[in-house]
């Protein structure tokens, strides 16, 4: 290798350490650009159909968002709050009502069941939430010391909120701005490769409060007829969990089949049948159906993207898991796949064009304003 060579990697891996010095900032920024990409669809939308100037838009869509805020926290907070308090008192009967069935079971067990369960000796209530305390404090001890300052989750949502309204005054200019961070002859492309992770993401997110909400209403029906009481915030935990992907839907069944052992043996085998009809229908019919352009992020890769950003960058990296994998899936398939792999040939060579200057570039029209 040249000397030129040897300061290059050198000023990369300078790069690389300050950038992991301050991984919790650039993730406080990159959930910002998540929320103005959002609010900034809204804002296109408001200008394109209804000519409204983009200086009025912007407090126009930041108003709407705002009175759905209030809206939420008026009408459905308070409702949810009420039957969860209600809820959290049912689980211990539900759940002792459980153990007490099982003990039954192992006392005369059925014909067909392995005499080592028969040894079994199921957990009380309290040994079980005792237990299920030392693992949490276990695994997600970061977590809970992340969350321990409410003065410091202030500051970051305000951080957040600050930075999502600077971006979204005039996305543009950012937008020039990180482009001037890649060689005049790959900005081209990397300005397409923006443009994709822009639609990915909102693609993804549309895709999955789609999905959520269909979760949420097909659990509050299917639990109304099935007499499970409080369905509403049981539906709503549905629809809330299925924001987490492999294990959400499975957490959100726990409540209401708990809650259902405090009424009869068959009504949660009930409530369980119908947690798994609703989520095979979302997962091999709605989904589909509904969101056929979402990005579409393999359980296996989306388990594996969770456990690596919640390892290395934390708390905040599993709470932006989803949103980062979309965007280093969108990065990969087209600056590594698409430009170098499947071109055969150097990225120089294969993708481009000229050494215009950023200003000069004709930027993609779904990133305009």
């Amino acid at each position: 290798m040249k000397l030129g060579d040897w300061v290059s990697l050198l000023c990369l891996g300078i790069t690389l350490v300050i950038v992991w010095q301050f991984r919790q900032i650039l993730l406080l920024f990159f959930a910002a650009a998540v929320l103005a990409i959002a609010l900034n669809r809204l804002v296109r939308r408001l200008v394109g159909w209804f000519r409204v100037p983009r200086g009025q838009a912007v407090p126009l869509a930041l108003g709407i968002v705002a009175l759905a805020a209030v809206l939420l926290v008026v009408l459905v907070l308070p409702l949810f709050v009420g039957q969860f308090e209600q809820l959290l008192k049912l689980i211990p009967e539900g759940f002792n009502r459980l153990v007490t069935w099982g003990n039954e079971v192992l006392e005369n067990p059925p014909g067909w069941l392995p005499s080592q369960f028969t040894q079994m000796e199921l957990p009380n209530f309290s040994d079980l939430i005792a237990q299920f305390a030392n693992l949490g404090s276990q695994v997600f001890g970061n977590f809970l010391s992340f969350f321990s300052g409410s003065l410091a989750i202030l500051l970051q949502l305000l951080l957040v909120l600050v930075l999502t309204l600077m971006l979204l005054s005039d996305p543009m200019a950012y937008r020039r701005l990180l482009l001037r961070l890649f060689p005049s002859w790959y900005r081209r492309r990397a300005d397409e490769i923006l443009t994709k992770c822009e639609f990915a993401l909102i693609s993804w997110l549309g895709g999955v409060s789609i999905n959520s909400l269909f979760v949420a209403t097909l659990s509050f029906v299917g639990l109304l007829v099935l007499q499970v009481p409080y369905p509403f915030a049981n539906a709503m935990l549905a629809g809330m969990f299925n924001f987490i992907p492999n294990i959400g839907p499975a957490l959100s069944a726990i409540f209401p089949i708990i809650v259902a052992f405090s009424q009869s043996f068959g009504s949660a085998i009930a409530v369980m049948v119908l947690y798994v009809l609703i989520q095979n229908l979302e997962s091999y019919w709605f989904s589909p159906m509904m969101m056929q352009k979402q990005v579409s992020l393999l359980p296996a890769a989306t388990l594996i993207a969770q456990i690596f950003f919640a390892t290395f960058l934390g708390p905040l990296g599993l709470i932006l898991a989803l949103p980062l994998a979309v965007v280093a899936k969108t990065w990969i398939e087209e600056a590594w796949v698409v430009d170098v792999l499947e071109k055969g040939k150097p990225v120089a060579e294969s993708v481009l064009v000229t050494a215009a200057p950023v200003e000069e570039l004709p930027l993609a029209e779904s990133s305009e304003s």
